[in-house]
């Protein structure tokens, strides 16, 4: 009976049969991480270049306004009142006078702004108190999940309505700070079921046999492994986090004047749209698609990063 090589050997203990460049070059095949199988299939999907090209150019008019518009945004002529689209304004004016175009490429920054700043809030928050929820259990994951379900009991639109009635001036940090503070318990949750998971493997159980610190088998071994859903729901979650910051500024709790704001212009056309729709088209506009690229971004991260849908 012929000798079995230490590659075949190896292949065998694995359940798994060497190819043939492995067994006569002796290199080992070298075991794809969920990052690069996750990477390999967002380069396929066209989904992902759409969203991701929306995406970028939002970031760019948001950091640099001024590279497409040209105009002042709060420079209103009031005898130009509600005129349709002309030479030079593609976009026509708004019941102020102010030019519709330059509103809604500046409105990007706020809205942008809001967004980001309240997903990393959110996933950091969210992360750090489900992870150690998840990770050390007993009375602190008693505790948390109580905390958690006492946020989860208040909708997040009807405390917007009351937390920034009460707060005076609303600027981008101010509805950042709310939505973190009634945010985070989603991402919590998706977190401490991520650790839960990620504590109980091998590997972790290993080195905790060997000696290793909590904060290394955390920092080393958990979070690298319990990110993926984080991301997918932070992803998704700053879509939602635009939409509603213009919906608190449509109410008029949210950012207010001078602030330019697509919410704000929004509803501000609201009362005008049979006299003027265009008022309200390019504003409404620019929101839908801005939450519907961040979403469909979400979407093709989910897919990749979730094995059962491989």
């Amino acid at each position: 009976m012929p000798e079995m090589t230490d590659s075949q050997a190896v292949a065998d203990a694995a359940g798994t049969v060497p190819t043939p460049s492995a067994v006569t070059g002796g290199e080992r095949a070298k075991a794809r991480s969920l990052w690069s199988d996750a990477l390999r299939d967002l380069s396929r999907k066209p989904m992902f270049y759409v969203s991701g090209l929306l995406i970028l150019f939002l970031v760019f008019i948001a950091l640099w306004p001024g590279a497409i518009a040209s105009g002042n945004p709060l420079s209103c002529d009031l005898a130009k009142s509600q005129m349709g689209p002309t030479s030079g304004h593609p976009f026509g004016f708004d019941t102020q006078g102010c030019d519709v175009y330059t509103r809604t490429v500046y409105g990007a920054r706020a809205s942008v702004s809001v967004g980001i700043f309240s997903t990393i809030g959110v996933a950091v928050l969210g992360s750090l108190l489900g992870g150690l929820a998840g990770f050390f259990g007993g009375w602190w994951d008693a505790i948390l999940s109580r905390i958690s379900d006492v946020f989860f009991g208040i909708p997040i639109l009807l405390g917007g309505v009351v937390f920034l009635s009460v707060v005076k001036g609303g600027t981008v940090t101010t509805v950042s700070v709310f939505i973190v503070l009634l945010g985070w318990p989603q991402i919590a949750r998706i977190a401490r079921g991520a650790v839960i998971t990620a504590k109980q493997q091998d590997y972790v159980q290993a080195a905790r046999a060997l000696g290793a610190s909590n904060t290394r088998m955390l920092l080393r071994h958990i979070a690298p492994n319990a990110l993926a859903p984080i991301i997918v729901v932070a992803t998704i979650a700053l879509g939602t986090f635009i939409s509603l910051e213009a919906t608190l500024s449509f109410l008029g709790v949210g950012l207010k004047p001078p602030a330019v704001s697509w919410g704000i212009d929004i509803s501000q056309a609201s009362s005008e749209i049979r006299n003027a729709p265009h008022m309200l088209l390019w504003p409404a506009g620019a929101l839908s698609i801005t939450v519907l690229a961040f979403i469909m971004l979400g979407d093709a991260v989910r897919d990749a990063l979730d094995p059962k849908l491989r």
